[in-house]
């Protein structure tokens, strides 16, 4: 049963029609976009989500756009107290204040896809890591990693998840922008994962120059179906082979995110 029909009879059809039936889960914590209309039947809503998943301690109301430097977004606590979780997701957990990190639980399997990829001994570089979802796995790969995040709170919580994750040995965490060049060690990787930032594509030849020749890159961003489709193109006339692309998800009516598998 969706959440719209969960609060049928309870909240007058007219707002119930602008409820979305989906929501993130993080742990135990549900996110939820609530439409500016329904945030007098918010407790309800989150009294509705509760009884029907009992996993869930905390609802959370996302009040605005990730944005910022920190690429978050604010949050209101509609039901329970507090936004610190532990999100479970193939093996692996992760700890993370979902009011203060930037976290995308529907990213799992193409997490996964990509970090499976991932081979014993291989240099790779994770930038825009966040709490570690890319990271973690691939060290756990057998990989030397090295990643760079300026949230501080995220680079907090990926101190404490490597440590949890039996990876600590394998993670060099450097907290910064991973525009400063100055930052990375002066060897070059074989293998970088580029969760891109909305907008913030030119981070796409910042780090390729730091992969070696014949080596991986897998790259996100944000197009449409002809935008991505022209930047396939481009990457082959720069020299890049396209191994594979496809969307991994949407984020307007006309907007995807799209993962690129390239070889330099």
């Amino acid at each position: 049963m969706g959440l719209r029909d969960q609060v049928q009879g309870i909240i007058p059809d007219n707002a119930r029609r602008s409820l979305s039936d989906h929501f993130n889960v993080m742990g135990d914590i549900a996110v939820l976009s609530l439409p500016v209309e329904l945030s007098v039947y918010a407790r309800i809503i989150a009294r509705a989500i509760i009884s029907h998943r009992h996993n869930i301690r905390t609802v959370l109301n996302k009040t605005s756009r990730i944005n910022g430097r920190y690429r978050t977004a604010h949050v209101e606590i509609i039901f329970g107290t507090d936004t610190v979780t532990t999100h479970n997701e193939y093996g692996f957990s992760y700890r993370l204040d979902v009011g203060k990190v930037f976290f995308d639980p529907r990213l799992a399997s193409e997490r996964k896809r990509v970090t499976d990829k991932v081979c014993p001994r291989e240099r790779v570089l994770v930038p825009c890591c966040g709490v570690g979802p890319f990271v973690i796995p691939a060290a756990a790969h057998g990989a030397e990693i090295i990643t760079v995040e300026q949230n501080p709170d995220a680079c907090r919580w990926l101190s404490e998840n490597v440590v949890l994750n039996s990876v600590r040995d394998r993670v060099t965490i450097i907290t910064g922008d991973a525009f400063d060049r100055s930052l990375l060690p002066d060897y070059l990787f074989d293998r970088a994962i580029i969760p891109t930032p909305y907008g913030l594509d030119m981070i796409f030849n910042h780090i390729a120059t730091r992969v070696k020749s014949g080596g991986m890159i897998h790259f996100y961003t944000f197009k449409n179906r002809n935008q991505a489709a022209a930047l396939a193109e481009e990457f082959e006339r720069n020299g890049y082979e396209v191994m594979f692309f496809r969307k991994c998800g949407n984020i307007a009516p006309s907007v995807s995110r799209w993962v690129f598998d390239l070889i330099k």
